[in-house]
């Protein structure tokens, strides 16, 4: 197997505006004795093309140079082949506006991934899981629907680019057409299904979204579980009232408001719903969601 990384750049991470930071920081880490390959994308998509290629060309290291949806990519592109119980390494140089994962361990973003890529320090991470109708996806972040999905899609179509701004000014306009439904699925073994509405669901694998948001803060990423968290039928003004508990974790005491341990979920869906994976906004008619326990070396 290769021993040099492969650096999978996304060069409209962050508006394009930080990738001057790379050179240098690719310079550094070459100097301390890291062995480092790049490889560009040019469109949305291709991270997942170049690191499947990749790990058929035996690379076993990656880093992921860009946000949230980059690291996913890269993911996609890695599982399932690399499900055989052969981990992967995977460092992270964020240059995007979410960088999520690694604000489980700092809020010091490209930094604090060039000081551990240095360091060599690495932890197992578990991979979910999603089984929907037309396939299999892959994350290590969060999977979410309802109103958190609804403010990424929002985002995704009319606010893509402007950063904090554009999640506040999603966040609004959904509070204004503001929807609750329910996702019917059964957790684990349990024999009846929830059919409960709510505000959003969520399916965890570590504890931020959308930068700062700390939806799940109970979530390990080697627990070998996934932290499920609902939020039932709040109204509008309840929500508006405790929108900043979502930034400190504290929402989960809220009464409408559950959280657990699962290692499984079976969905009940009637047909295709949005969902939020890992900053990413698909459409799908989701059917199972399990854990790949410690599948990957995270560099963190």
């Amino acid at each position: 197997m290769r021993d040099e990384f492969l650096a999978i750049v996304n060069p409209a991470a962050g508006g394009g505006k930080p990738r001057k930071q790379l050179e240098p920081t690719l310079e550094r880490l070459r100097a301390a004795g890291l062995s480092i390959d790049v490889g560009e994308t040019s469109a949305p998509g291709e991270a997942t093309q170049i690191a499947r290629q990749a790990y058929r060309e035996n690379y076993r290291k990656f880093i992921a140079v860009g946000g949230d949806g980059t690291s996913y990519e890269i993911v996609n592109g890695l599982f399932p082949e690399a499900n055989a119980g052969e981990r992967i390494t995977m460092g992270f140089l964020p240059l995007g506006t979410g960088n999520s994962f690694l604000r489980d361990f700092s809020d010091r973003g490209f930094e604090f991934g060039a000081e551990a890529l240095l360091n060599g320090c690495c932890r197992p991470c578990d991979v979910l899981r999603l089984r929907h109708t037309k396939g299999v996806i892959h994350y290590m972040n969060l999977l979410s629907m309802g109103f958190s999905a609804d403010v990424a899609s929002l985002r995704s179509q009319w606010f893509r680019g402007w950063g904090e701004l554009g999640y506040q000014l999603s966040i609004f306009l959904c509070l204004v057409r503001f929807r609750r439904r329910p996702f019917p699925l059964k957790i684990d073994d349990e024999a009846t299904s929830d059919r409960r509405s709510c505000l959003f669901l969520s399916f965890n694998n570590s504890k931020y979204t959308g930068g700062t948001m700390m939806i799940a803060p109970k979530a390990e990423i080697n627990d070998g579980l996934i932290e499920y968290v609902r939020w039932g039928a709040i109204g509008r003004l309840g929500l508006i009232r405790n929108l900043p508990t979502l930034y400190d974790g504290t929402h989960i005491q809220h009464p409408l408001a559950e959280r657990r341990a699962a290692k499984s979920i079976q969905f009940e869906l009637d047909g295709p719903v949005d969902i939020m994976v890992d900053g990413e906004v698909l459409n799908l008619h989701c059917q199972t969601l399990d854990v790949l326990p410690s599948a990957l070396n995270v560099v963190v």
